[in-house]
């Protein structure tokens, strides 16, 4: 096949989800709905542990991070799926997926590591309270915040750099809803066994070993739980992990369909679901998650809503 020359402005054509359903217009309205839901949500979170001084401690550091990159990644993806499907074009320029490769790779890998950080906190804060304020100082907190966007920026340059050097053939269509790796490669003019097996070793390290770190910190969680004599307490703590391992389960599943399982299990049917679900849906629900089932959340979001109706009423 010939190649086609992506330096003189040739780009590629996404053909998402939106493009092969069957009903495009309800999910349309169902990602507008959600996207608007993930903006608020997210939004009013961020501002909340921003303003009120009582959740101005290491767990809801990790939580407002949560939402920075729940807030971008839905942003990366969800408004240029949706102005393209209402534009009935669905080109992407070259330079334009490379960026959104980088980005969407950066914010999936800082939340991934963010989340293990996350299950390293609650490990702190139930199984070690008395040292918790020593471990979990705020140096350490924004240590870890670092850690995440650097680690997972540089690896998102080498993919994106990496996978972006390849020549493409004369078919320039992405089943995809987003430019990622594995769908961008079947485009690819070269042999890409060896960096798909790199990139398959990339993912099962950085999704499996902060899965495990996850799942060791909620084993010596639940040992502990389970031996405090509160009750009150107990409970306390379980629903706090159960939000967390919510948000851990709905994350860690879909990427591990989309970056784990070999490539002979995938086709561009399940992976345009998959990526909708941790692009799209995940950063929606991740907010409702943790705010309506935290009382604290909820009783700062009371007091600020009441601190901005005072002053608003004190102006008229």
């Amino acid at each position: 096949m010939e190649l086609w020359n992506s330096t003189l402005g040739s780009g590629f054509i996404l053909v998402g989800i939106l493009n092969d359903s069957g009903s495009p217009e309800l999910l349309g309205a169902t990602f507008t709905t959600l996207y608007l839901l993930a903006l608020i949500s997210n939004g009013l979170l961020l501002l909340v542990i921003t303003v009120d001084v009582w959740l101005h401690v290491p767990m809801y550091l990790l939580l407002g991070q949560l939402s920075l990159m729940d807030l971008l990644f839905t942003s990366v993806v969800t408004p240029k799926a949706l102005m393209d499907f209402l534009k009935r074009e669905n080109t992407i320029s070259f330079g334009g997926c490379a960026l959104q490769m980088f980005l969407a790779l950066t914010l999936g890998g800082a939340e991934d590591l963010l989340l293990a950080f996350m299950a390293y906190d609650r490990y702190v804060a139930i199984c070690h309270p008395l040292n918790y304020m020593v471990f979990m100082r705020p140096t350490v907190c924004w240590f870890m915040v670092a850690l995440s966007w650097i680690l997972s920026s540089l690896s998102a340059l080498g993919h994106t750099v990496y996978t972006m050097h390849y020549p493409f053939c004369q078919s320039r269509k992405i089943r995809h809803l987003l430019c990622e790796i594995l769908p961008l490669l079947k485009l690819a003019c070269a042999d890409t066994t060896r960096y798909e097996l790199m990139v398959y070793a990339m993912g099962v390290s950085f999704l499996i070993l902060p899965l495990v770190a996850i799942v060791a910190s909620y084993t010596l969680i639940l040992f502990t739980v389970l031996h405090m004599p509160s009750k009150k307490g107990r409970k306390k703590a379980l629903v706090t992990c159960s939000s967390h391992l919510t948000v851990v389960g709905m994350f860690y599943g879909a990427a591990t369909l989309m970056y784990v399982l070999p490539s002979s299990f995938h086709n561009p049917k399940q992976d345009n679901i998959t990526s909708a679900f941790y692009t799209i849906v995940t950063p929606a629900l991740n907010p409702l998650i943790y705010s309506l089932r935290n009382k604290e959340v909820l009783g700062s979001l009371k007091r600020v809503m009441g601190k901005y109706l005072m002053r608003t009423h004190s102006t008229f």
